[in-house]
């Protein structure tokens, strides 16, 4: 088992866990915003996205998507040509912002620079957490790929996003295997052992440990678990956990302060970034990987 290494600069992460951070835009109660109103448009696509996740997302599905996909013979690209993709690409699942997933990446890597600039490793996962949505250009739709994640094979918790009536259809619904409390996993199983549901944080995580990224394991927890709120916000699937998740739901809070909180129509100058993202590319993940 990997341990979380110690960051030199920071040696408990909750040194950075801070509730409200002074450089939101709007208060903290106006993000993730799932009210129902089928009269505007952005929050009616934001919910049939998740209609068609909560539908869809199985435990069958969930591995026939890591064969087809943790092969990583899709494509062959660098770090800088696969975010450049995230150019063309808005995010369906997200109510607070409406523009492209590359402005997002930038938004986090900076913040996280402007407040900790000792943690390259911090500003470089900021930067490419959101990667692996690049899967909605290679046949996948997008709530096989974006929003937030939950375990398949398991009752689903009360706190996942339109939890009281998207997920009627779904088969696993009816399977005395999976519709428990514990379903196929053991307590106290660990974070690390379930079987999330599909999507852009599992597969870029796997995907980095593919391509043997430096990146250290902080940063690879963060950008595997940035998304499953109901265990990280809401305290949800406490009776899976080992003791040292704890440990890694700070850091995925930690990094949450900068995924989230930033969100806004301020617009980073990218061209004038990229030299010194690219250093860090160099760094950590360098050279033309596999996809």
């Amino acid at each position: 088992m990997k341990v979380l290494v110690e960051s030199p600069a920071i040696l408990d992460p909750s040194e950075l866990l801070r509730p409200e951070p002074e450089f939101m835009d709007k208060s903290a109660s106006k993000f993730r915003d799932y009210t129902i109103d089928k009269n505007d448009p952005l929050k009616e696509r934001v919910r049939q996205t998740y209609r068609q996740m909560h539908l869809n997302q199985t435990v069958d599905f969930v591995k026939g998507r890591r064969a087809e996909w943790l092969t990583f013979t899709k494509f062959r690209a660098t770090i800088r040509e696969a975010l450049e993709r995230l150019n063309d690409l808005v995010d369906e699942s997200d109510p607070d912002l409406d523009l492209p997933n590359i402005v997002h990446a930038f938004q986090t890597a900076e913040r996280a620079r402007e407040e900790h600039p000792d943690l390259d490793w911090l500003h470089l996962t900021g930067l490419i957490h959101d990667l692996g949505k690049v899967m909605a250009f290679y046949g996948e739709p997008q709530w096989a790929v974006v929003g937030d994640t939950f375990p398949v094979g398991c009752l689903w918790s009360d706190n996942i996003v339109y939890r009281s009536d998207s997920f009627e259809g779904n088969p696993d619904g009816d399977n005395p295997q999976y519709n428990t409390k514990y379903g196929m996993y053991e307590p106290n199983c660990g974070i690390r052992n379930l079987l999330m549901s599909w999507g852009h944080d599992e597969y870029l995580y796997q995907f980095l440990v593919h391509n043997k990224s430096t990146l250290p394991e902080q940063a690879l927890c963060m950008i595997r678990f940035h998304s499953f709120y109901p265990w990280h916000s809401s305290g949800d699937y406490q009776h899976l956990m080992k003791p040292e998740d704890e440990e890694i739901k700070k850091w995925v809070l930690c990094f949450n302060r900068y995924d989230l909180y930033t969100k806004s129509t301020k617009m980073p100058d990218i061209d004038a970034l990229w030299p010194y993202y690219q250093s860090l590319i160099d760094k950590y993940c360098p050279g033309v990987l596999e996809w």
